[in-house]
């Protein structure tokens, strides 16, 4: 089935060219000037990926974006011309996946909505790893529970905690964390894992990935 992208962006001209483009790889597109045009298309339902203008006519991609994740956990794709780390981290904190800077290269924009996008199966011969007597995950699923009760977590936080939970003790770097959960060059830079790292340990209310000053995180386990 093909997926759905939505494109909020208030240049229309950009709007095209990225709808083009989609469209062309075989995507579902559909699009949005304001927030509120966006907000009402996205309750819709059936949308797979989000890419997000950081300005908007009447709000912010940052509002945007805040309120999207509060009640879903679609990926969303942040662009925007300023190329401003604080800018990139704060779209991460508020839920964003990836971010891009305007003007962008098409061909790279593609590639990284198909690995927001990509789900690898994951062969499993039991129904459950558990990380503790408290949180569990349900590979196959792509599912994460607390006490038997799903917690909502985003693509890519989702993969980098099942990193962790089947290599218990070992010592991750940043550079190895970004190589293997996102395999690919990330704007965000290696500051994107902490945010990824504090965002679970949030949503799971739990420290159980270890900081190793220095060098990463790993998390310990029997």
């Amino acid at each position: 089935m093909n997926k759905t992208v939505l494109i909020i962006e208030d240049e229309e001209s950009i709007t095209d060219i990225l709808a083009y483009a989609l469209r062309k790889e075989g995507f579902i597109v559909h699009s949005a000037a304001t927030g509120k045009a966006a907000l009402t298309r996205f309750e819709g339902g059936d949308i797979n990926l989000v890419i997000l203008d950081l300005m908007l006519p009447d709000t912010t991609g940052f509002e945007l974006c805040k309120k999207l994740t509060a009640t879903s956990n679609v990926p969303i794709l942040m662009l925007t011309a300023r190329d401003d780390i604080v800018d990139k981290l704060l779209g991460l904190e508020l839920g964003a996946d990836d971010y891009m800077t305007k003007p962008f290269d098409l061909r790279e924009l593609i590639a990284r909505v198909k690995v927001l996008l990509r789900r690898q199966p994951i062969e499993s011969t039991f129904h459950y790893l558990t990380i503790n007597d408290a949180i569990k995950i349900d590979p196959r699923a792509h599912l994460v529970f607390i006490h038997d009760e799903i917690v909502a977590l985003k693509p890519k936080e989702y993969e980098l905690l099942l990193l962790f939970a089947q290599n218990k003790n070992r010592v991750f770097t940043r550079e190895e964390i970004l190589d293997t959960v996102w395999a690919m060059d990330f704007e965000g830079g290696l500051r994107t894992v902490d945010v990824h790292v504090q965002r679970i340990r949030k949503k799971l209310a739990s420290t159980i990935i270890d900081t190793v000053f220095g060098t990463g995180y790993r998390m310990k386990g029997n």
